[in-house]
């Protein structure tokens, strides 16, 4: 009796096995993912926000020639229609703020050389933006929707009767915040600037890091070969 031969079709396939990337793999895409962080986010919502604004700062801080009166009542308009926005427009502002702070807390959980360099001095960056917000922006904000221009701060009160301290006109109180909005610009553009900057520090590291493996591995399937070749003639 004849024995059966299996069929083509019920023969074995070859499985496909996943090949599970190295470590160096895997640290190069860890960070790439890295690099799409909220923090990088929130920075450019403000720079949009800021530049938005830029229209209005240009006149009174970036050209030679005197901005009529009339400009000045309509920035001041423009300043008090944000100021008297609804309550959720701020919220949703503080909320980004936040969201970027607590990126960067948590990129510096943990943190390696790089993440200690660049995302320490984009936090540092990142905080007095902040310190700018609330002391010069919101401030001057304040003061056009109240109107209390020349309003003398920290005045004291002398024996004479007279009064310390220098009172700030309209036009210099808004040319204080058309400025406040460029420091701002500059250190969101310098948090950008590092986060660039660790991308590519990281990039070149993940480049070397791929090179040098595979230069290892090349190394290895020379010399097995030799091995190989040296048993034969054995």
């Amino acid at each position: 009796m004849a024995n059966s031969q299996p069929s083509s079709s019920s023969a074995v396939r070859p499985t496909s096995t996943r090949i599970a990337p190295t470590a160096p793999e895997r640290v190069s895409l860890g960070k790439q993912a890295n690099t799409h962080d909220p923090s990088s986010t929130a920075t450019s919502f403000f720079l949009g926000i800021l530049f938005a604004s830029f229209p209005y700062d240009y006149p009174i801080l970036w050209t030679s020639a005197t901005a009529p009166e009339t400009y000045f009542s309509l920035l001041e308009t423009h300043l008090r229609f944000i100021h008297a926005s609804p309550p959720i427009i701020p919220r949703i502002l503080h909320i980004v703020i936040a969201v970027g702070l607590l990126g960067f807390l948590l990129k510096l959980y943990k943190p390696s050389e790089s993440n200690m360099l660049f995302d320490g001095a984009s936090l540092v960056l990142y905080m007095c933006g902040i310190i700018v917000y609330i002391s010069n922006i919101v401030k001057g904000l304040r003061v056009v929707q109240a109107g209390a221009y020349g309003a003398k701060e920290e005045s004291t009160i002398l024996a004479a009767g007279e009064e310390e301290g220098e009172a700030i006109g309209r036009e210099d109180s808004l040319r204080v915040l058309a400025a406040s909005d460029t420091i701002l610009a500059l250190v969101l553009v310098g948090v950008l600037v590092l986060q660039a900057g660790q991308w590519y520090a990281e990039r070149k590291e993940a480049q070397e890091t791929e090179k040098m493996t595979t230069k290892e591995k090349g190394t290895g399937r020379n010399g097995s070969h030799r091995n190989a070749a040296a048993k034969k003639k054995q």
